[in-house]
């Protein structure tokens, strides 16, 4: 007897391609302009030169509307530094320079600083109810927390001690951001450490190992006080850590998957509903849920509090590329529009069905 096909499971949720455009440079990081349907781009030419490109979504269709050529290639960029009315865009470059840009003006920078030696892998911004600063990570190990308003010296920093050995720092993100004065600072490196410093005390709040490389880190919400964090690695591996109760020798627990089969470049919560989050893969797009435990806090046989991991739980997967998806963004005011880019020279704007009934 022929043995019965196996049915394809039925996702109740889609992840559809609305728009593919291709594109001749390559490109490291993507953005949604705030309130707006435009998207920000930045990376190199073939020629080892930067380009900002900045297109507008418009009836199905991707339209160029600003490209400027500068001398060093883009890595990163962020919009997080100020309130989305500003319209300013930071960026980290292959130089190690942070500049801040004015989206209406960027033939010149409105500011400029030699931020790192060498390139800066990752950067972040927090203003919120706090101070407008920047942080930053970079290939030669160190992290810098900057205040735009102070040019040249950054108010805290991260050195190695010996940077000949130094693991690179890939990635960087800000937490725990819910009143004017706290602030945490994550980092993760190439050797799978991850950092998290405390800002107002200016101490080093925790440090781990994740056992791989760590290419991306990023906070459900970074406006409230921590509650959970995710981390991409290599592998195909994301970890969901509980960060509301750190227990003296086990540290914060967590829950594993392996979504894909490939590194996991960045994951991203979804803005209107912080337990939805997408992960980039080995071409793959992977929507997946996250569902909290009963209770999030148990004694362990000493006494001591001891985080529950929660569980998770996959929603719908597609692959869209055979190249790996370098970066994506949700749109914070359209609830399932996405973007992301792909070491295929092209960049995608992505729709996910549904959203709203998970």
């Amino acid at each position: 007897m022929w043995e019965e096909e196996k049915e394809k499971p039925v996702y109740r949720q889609q992840i559809v391609e609305h728009v593919r455009k291709s594109i001749t440079q390559t490109i490291f990081d993507i953005k949604w302009v705030p309130l707006s349907a435009k998207l920000m781009t930045c990376g190199n030419y073939a020629k080892n030169t930067g380009c900002l490109i900045m297109y507008q979504l418009d009836n199905g269709e991707l339209n160029k509307l600003v490209e400027v050529e500068k001398a060093a290639p883009f890595k990163c960029m962020t919009f997080n530094h100020a309130h989305p009315e500003t319209r300013t865009l930071a960026t980290g470059n292959f130089q190690g320079e942070l500049q801040v840009w004015d989206l209406e003006r960027l033939d010149t920078p409105i500011y400029n600083t030699l931020a790192h030696k060498t390139i800066v892998n990752g950067i972040d911004g927090a203003c919120y109810s706090g101070p407008p600063e920047i942080v930053t990570g970079s290939r030669d190990g160190a992290v810098k927390v900057w205040d735009i308003r102070q040019k040249d010296k950054p108010i805290a920093a991260l050195e190695p001690s010996d940077p000949s050995k130094a693991a690179d720092c890939w990635t960087v993100s800000f937490g725990n951001c819910f009143n004017a004065t706290e602030r945490v600072a994550a980092a993760g490196y190439s050797n799978g450490d991850v950092k998290l410093f405390d800002l107002r005390t200016m101490r080093m709040k925790y440090e781990f190992n994740t056992s791989n490389g760590v290419a991306d880190i990023c906070f459900d919400r970074s406006d409230i006080e921590m509650n959970k964090a995710v981390m991409s690695s290599l592998e195909g591996r994301i970890r969901v850590y509980n960060l509301r109760t750190l227990h003296p020798t086990l540290g914060y627990s967590y829950v594993e998957q392996r979504v894909s089969t490939g590194t996991i470049w960045c994951t991203k919560p979804l803005p209107q509903n912080r337990e939805i989050m997408m992960s980039c893969g080995a071409g793959e797009l992977s929507l997946w849920k996250y569902q909290y435990p009963p209770q999030h806090t148990i004694k362990d046989a000493d006494g001591s509090d001891k985080g529950v991991p929660g569980s998770i739980e996959e929603i719908n997967k597609v692959t869209v590329s055979q190249q790996p998806i370098n970066s994506f963004d949700w749109n914070r005011s359209k609830e399932g529009l996405g973007a992301c880019c792909c070491f295929d020279q092209s960049i995608r704007v992505m729709v996910c069905t549904k959203l709203n009934l998970l």
